[in-house]
């Protein structure tokens, strides 16, 4: 029985629900998870539905049948399967850390995605990812030339046709013009807590000021350097026997996860913008499992 989700973003009116609902009722379609959030500041409506179809409903046929159902309440959607995999491509400089444990989940199931390419301006990685099967691109970028190095990273992204790129602790600031035409495709980890201790070694800014937490975010990624919208956060517990070189390891932990709870959610359509602000909408059942040990 093939499995589908929809997600619809709208202004907030009467209606939609039993719209939705309605439609997928009508064509045979049976819902088995369903998010919804009205922000009130806003006026936004968001909801993400997932469903079966208990007759053999193909995915264009119920994305062209809805279309005049969207058009009536002022919809923007997207039907998808959930058999497919996103194709994602991974940057990485020096620190592997998150690359590995995405390489790692992605190799057990527990990432559903396609990794289609890791590029890098370093090669301290290549064998790692040649091993596992994953085209590798060295890209090296200088300031003189940054503008012909993103033109190569943007030929390997039209090339494999990705829908997403993770900056895996990429340590290179991506230009104006490339953050514009890849807006909402581009997800960053930021190896601090937004908004608190920017910059260059926010291990060493906490330490220096004895905090007793220190985390790590996962954004989108924009003009405005680690000023995207946030899609995920944590944190880990820190005392005063610790130095600034438990912090780093700790840290590290903790970006890994944070990263690949924000990839998990963009690839299963859970994600929103909204504003300069993102609705994360928790995982369906059984959507975090692996399907293969390690």
């Amino acid at each position: 029985m093939s499995e589908f989700v929809l997600t619809v973003t709208c202004a907030s009116k009467r209606g939609i629900v039993a719209a939705v609902s309605g439609y997928l009722s009508d064509h045979g379609c049976n819902i088995t998870d369903s998010s919804q959030f009205d922000d009130r500041e806003t006026g936004n409506f968001f909801i993400r539905v997932r469903f079966n179809s208990e007759t053999g409903a193909r995915l264009d046929d119920l994305r062209n049948g809805f279309t005049e159902v969207a058009a009536a309440i002022g919809m923007t959607f997207n039907f998808s399967e959930v058999a497919d995999k996103m194709k994602v491509i991974i940057m990485v400089s020096r620190f592997g850390h998150c690359l590995n444990d995405l390489l790692y989940r992605w190799r057990i199931g527990a990432l559903p995605v396609e990794i289609v390419a890791v590029i890098s301006n370093h090669l301290d990685y290549q064998k790692v990812v040649v091993n596992h099967d994953i085209p590798f691109h060295h890209i090296k970028v200088t300031k003189e030339n940054k503008p012909q190095a993103e033109q190569r990273i943007m030929d390997v992204v039209e090339d494999t046709g990705a829908e997403l790129v993770v900056l895996a602790r990429y340590m290179q600031v991506l230009s104006d013009q490339m953050c514009q035409k890849m807006a909402g495709r581009i997800i960053n980890i930021h190896h601090s807590f937004l908004p608190s201790f920017k910059g260059a070694n926010p291990y060493k800014q906490a330490f220096d000021r004895g905090v007793k937490l220190i985390g790590a975010t996962a954004h989108f990624v924009t003009a405005d350097l680690d000023e995207g919208p946030i899609i995920e956060q944590d944190t880990v517990r820190v005392t005063h026997a610790q130095d600034s070189t438990d912090y780093v390891s700790l840290g590290r932990d903790v970006e890994a996860q944070v990263l690949a709870r924000a990839i998990h959610a963009y690839v299963q359509r859970r994600i929103f913008l909204n504003g300069g602000k993102t609705v994360v909408f928790p995982a369906s059942p059984g959507a975090m499992a692996s399907d293969r040990m390690g």
